[in-house]
């Protein structure tokens, strides 16, 4: 059975379906899984055994300059592309009208969610045959529903996301290390700086190093200063995701905010800790069996918004991450690795 996922964009949506491809791999042996996904995120479906070929699309890019002759050439190779196979089953995982396009241009039968269960109820005309997942379940969740109700399998309570960490070699590193995934796209988001500090050198006098990946100049040296003058800790040079990944898959723990790279360490099943203050992680937030959210219980968390209105004078972040400290942190994440040993 050869079967086309169409799940496309973002980063945390891309592997939010990785459980679901998992379950795939393990209720029906023997499907062959092709996958549609943005050109940007198109190295994350092969980390997964069952993908046999990525189809990467550029809509983020091609919606810049839709009328000009390399879109228009990209465009239709894409089409050609798409159409090279007849599908048993199309699958549209994103539920909205561009995805649902995409959708309609693949030969094979159309399954997406009805109107009542996509984002976008438009979406769900494309489809030969719908189904209904009820909102208010993690993305994950209702991503699995949506392929075990599509394939008619049974679902278990239990998930994991079948990514194999031997595909990445091991960094030249001696002993154990953490990885701190400070960086976000809000302030509101953000951790703060003192407190990385503060776990950074607890982690470094246990012994165990510590290395900060930053993305801008803004991370870069909020990076510099966290390990400033901790021996132990050190800012890694910038580098792709597949490059990061490596050191994320063989790390003894990671410690992150609400950033995408929260989403990658969930679904390389290390024990990692995902701080929200400002932000909800009930439907869409990092989720795994190895992953720990520590949410604010704030009086005004999670508010949603990307300025705070609670600051005082002299807050440097917002007074909601006041209650998860680098104690909490470090202790749970050390009973996690005691429970392992």
């Amino acid at each position: 059975m050869k079967i086309l996922v169409i799940k496309t964009s973002s980063l945390g949506d891309v592997f939010h379906t990785l459980p679901a491809i998992e379950d795939l791999y393990r209720y029906r042996p023997g499907v062959t899984v092709d996958w549609v996904v943005e050109e940007a995120f198109a190295d994350i479906p092969s980390w997964h055994p069952l993908i046999r070929h990525v189809i990467p699309v550029a809509w983020r890019r091609w919606r810049k300059s839709l009328l000009s002759r390399q879109t228009r050439c990209e465009m239709r190779d894409f089409r050609r592309r798409l159409r090279e196979e007849h599908y048993d089953l199309v699958l549209d995982a994103q539920g909205l009208i561009k995805s649902s396009l995409i959708t309609r241009m693949a030969r094979g039968t159309k399954v997406g969610l009805d109107a009542t269960s996509c984002r976008e109820p438009f979406a769900a005309r494309a489809y030969d045959r719908t189904v209904a997942v009820a909102r208010g379940e993690h993305a994950i969740h209702r991503l699995r529903r949506l392929f075990a109700l599509a394939l008619d399998y049974p679902l278990t309570e239990r998930f994991g996301y079948g990514v194999d960490h031997a595909r990445w070699q091991h960094p030249d590193v001696r002993g154990h290390y953490w990885i701190f995934l400070h960086g976000t796209t809000w302030d509101t988001k953000l951790w703060p700086e003192a407190y990385w500090r503060q776990l950074a050198e607890m982690v470094a006098s246990s012994g165990r190093h510590v290395f900060l990946p930053w993305g801008n100049e803004e991370e870069r040296l909020r990076a510099e200063r966290v390990a400033d003058g901790l021996a132990t800790v050190k800012v890694l040079p910038k580098m792709s995701l597949n490059s990061l990944a490596a050191w994320l898959a063989h790390a003894q723990a990671i410690v992150g905010v609400d950033t995408g790279l929260c989403h990658v360490a969930a679904a390389l099943e290390v024990p990692s800790v995902a701080i929200y203050g400002s932000t909800d992680a009930r439907l869409t937030g990092a989720l795994g069996p190895q992953m720990q959210v520590m949410a604010s219980s704030y009086a005004c968390a999670p508010c949603l918004s990307r300025t705070c209105l609670k600051k005082e004078p002299g807050d440097i972040q917002p007074p909601c991450y006041r209650e998860i400290s680098p104690q909490m942190v470090y202790a749970h994440l050390q009973q996690r690795l005691a429970q392992q040993v």
